[in-house]
This record gives C-alpha cells, structure tokens and sequence, in this order.
C-alpha cells in the first residue's frame, strides 16, 4: 500500500526486532491514517527536496516491539507518528538541521551522532497535528544510555 509516491506501508512498519522475536507489528487503521500523515507531511517533502531515496530504519512499532527495543511506553514510534530516518550521502546533521529549519513536526532528534562521520547515528522524527510543538534535541549515548540535550548540538 502507498502512503505517498515514495513511502510504502510496508517500509514503514517493516522490524527486524518483530521478526526476529516472532512480534506482531501489524498496524491498526488508526496508525496507517498517522504513517500517512507523517509521510505526506514530512517524510515526502524530505525525499523531494534531496531527490534521493530516504532509508526509514524504524517507523512503526507495536508496543511489544517498542518494549523489546527499550523504548518508552508512550513512544510516538508506538501511534504511528515517528520514523528514524537516514539519506545515503547526506550528513544527518545536515538532515535535522534541514528539518528544523524547513518542516513543521512534533519532535525532531539528532541521535547518536557524531561530530566529524556524516553517517553515524540517525534522526528521529515525529508528526502529530495536533501538536506541532517543534522540539529539537540531540540524544548522545553513555554506557548505552540515551542523555538529552536540547537543540542540535
């Protein structure tokens, strides 16, 4: 199923985790509706403005799959309102500070990177319409702990 021209269901709620552990990740209606929205909202806008493919590496989660990986229980990942998201050859600095500064959302993280490799970490964003508060933060990783800062450091 299409969400957009670029993003597919399936690409939105495909896990590794669901799979490997043998979790249920099937989407209600109520969360396809929300992966559409993030994707006609943020995650198409994105993929016009670099021209090129947008790696999700992790869009929906159940909320056994979202407890498996250690996130939180009240997960945008979890209603269908978040995705972590890379661009091939394009610093995810430079990707959240494009978002930041170009595209209305929720929540945007720049997380796990690290100053001077383009590629490391990845960025968290979400989409809620109804509350478009645009938070920015940057989440480092200590002894596998997540430590937030706000703004994108």
């Amino acid at each position: 199923m299409n969400l957009t021209k670029n993003f597919t269901l399936s690409e939105l709620t495909k896990s590794e985790t669901a799979l490997r552990k043998g979790l249920n990740n099937d989407p209600t209606q109520d969360v396809i509706s929300a992966l559409q929205t993030l994707a006609v909202n943020v995650l198409q806008p994105i993929r016009d403005h670099y021209g090129v493919g947008v790696k999700v590496n992790s869009g929906y989660r159940s909320p056994e799959v979202n407890a498996s990986v250690g996130g939180s229980k009240t997960s945008d990942h979890c209603k269908g309102q978040a995705a972590d998201i890379e661009i091939a050859g394009v610093a995810n600095k430079e990707l959240a500070l494009y978002i930041r500064d170009n595209l209305e959302y929720t929540q945007l993280i720049l997380e796990a990177y690290t100053e001077g490799v383009p590629d490391s970490g990845w960025v968290h964003v979400s989409y809620d319409p109804t509350n478009l508060k645009k938070q920015v933060m940057t989440a480092k990783f200590v002894n596998g702990k997540a430590i937030y800062s706000n703004g994108i450091a």
